[in-house]
């Protein structure tokens, strides 16, 4: 079973959003795919003896993974770096979704995620028909 990790915002998000559509995307994906939830830790952002724990465990994530599914909803230091490093570093296939037309999207985004689709549920569908 192919292994994927759910990239996107949760400092500054509030919590409801940040769980709402990982959990359509286990809904959609879970039963031909296992899904790397980073909110099943119980971190709490900016406390000091937490930051490199949450990092850490991210990253692993994101090397654990076959591939990235990212909610581009809005600038995120932290989903960006993780896209970052496995399309860069680890040469990993990365869907996202986003509301934003190619024209607003940020150049980083475009090259290092592979595709771009307008919607969680275009994002999983093209999922199923190219790694189930």
């Amino acid at each position: 079973m192919k292994i994927i990790y759910l990239s996107g915002p949760i400092m500054d998000e509030h919590e409801g959003e940040a769980r709402q559509w990982r959990e359509e995307a286990k809904r959609l994906l879970g039963e031909k795919f296992f899904l790397l939830d980073p909110m099943r830790r119980n971190f709490k952002d900016r406390e000091v003896d937490s930051a490199n724990e949450i990092v850490r465990f991210d990253l692993q994530d994101v090397e654990d993974a076959d591939f990235i599914l990212v909610n581009y909803n809005k600038a995120s230091i932290g989903t960006a770096m993780e896209i970052f490093h496995a399309s860069h570093n680890l040469g990993k296939f990365i869907v996202a979704f986003s509301p934003f037309e190619f024209k607003e999207c940020s150049p980083w985004m475009v090259k290092y995620c592979t595709k771009i689709l307008p919607s969680l549920e275009d994002a999983c569908n093209y999922i199923k028909r190219h790694f189930a």
